[in-house]
């Protein structure tokens, strides 16, 4: 049971999917309709920490991103799971993004939803459910559950979560011809991204989240970048309406 009046909205899918384009699109829809907008992932790579929440309050929607630009989140990056030959364990790997994702959570995550807070991020706890088990040494689907950041990001499951839908092939060829944006992440392979892309839309998967809560939604992201936008604000929409729609049916019980 939710503690909290905010709201979590996460998305997710294979790389190259679109997933960055859906949370700008849906940013910049917001915008335009004068919401007031932090983001926080261009403050971390600007500032390598991440801000107190109190200075977040003024702020109606928070843009997030996992990992963090911030602490640990850069060492995932730059360092973990890079393509660099190290090769570190999906233990390890599984390690890293947990705790940046603690951190994340304890100092921002959960504070800000306790404000109220509209919170929409690109990738999160769905991702090391899909990637860790998956990697050269895999790990039990049970040992990433039991990580304490992936835990704490579970009792705070996204409210909605929309999964990209692209098939692997179109996945990688979008990450070449990206010209500005280079990961060089270890994940962005073939093989490994068509099992990426089965984890995601397996039944074990979607399963998992509705049982906690999470309305999913999986969103074709092979159309135009018009149609992708427009369908994910849409999307959104709809499930911020249906929320307050909830909270007022509430309000009258209560009253």
């Amino acid at each position: 049971m939710k503690d909290y009046t905010g709201i979590l909205v996460m998305i997710d899918g294979p790389d190259g999917s679109g997933k960055s384009l859906i949370l700008q699109g849906i940013a910049e829809h917001l915008k335009g309709r004068g919401k007031k907008i932090f983001d926080l992932k261009e403050y971390a790579k600007n500032h390598h920490s991440l801000p107190e929440p109190e200075e977040l309050y003024e702020y109606e929607i928070i843009l997030s991103a996992e990992p963090t630009h911030a602490y640990l989140g850069r060492s995932i990056r730059d360092e973990i799971i890079r393509d660099n030959q190290r090769d570190y364990s999906a233990l390890i790997t599984a390690i890293a993004y947990s705790l940046d994702r603690l951190i994340l959570y304890k100092r921002i995550i959960i504070p800000l939803l306790r404000k109220g807070k509209t919170i929409i991020q690109d990738r999160g706890v769905t991702t090391s459910l899909v990637y860790q088990p998956i990697q050269a040494e895999p790990l039990e689907l049970s040992d990433i559950l039991s990580l304490e950041g992936n835990k704490l990001a579970l009792e705070h499951r996204p409210d909605l979560l929309i999964i990209t839908r692209a098939d692997p092939e179109t996945c990688l060829r979008r990450l070449d011809e990206r010209k500005h944006k280079k990961d060089h992440a270890i994940f962005e392979k073939l093989e490994f991204q068509r099992k990426v892309y089965e984890r995601f839309n397996s039944k074990w998967f979607r399963e998992l989240f509705e049982e906690k809560g999470s309305k999913v939604v999986y969103l074709d992201a092979t159309k135009t970048k018009e149609e992708v936008i427009k369908t994910a604000i849409d999307v959104y929409n709809e499930f911020i309406t249906q929320q307050k729609n909830k909270g007022e049916v509430f309000l009258k019980k209560e009253a």
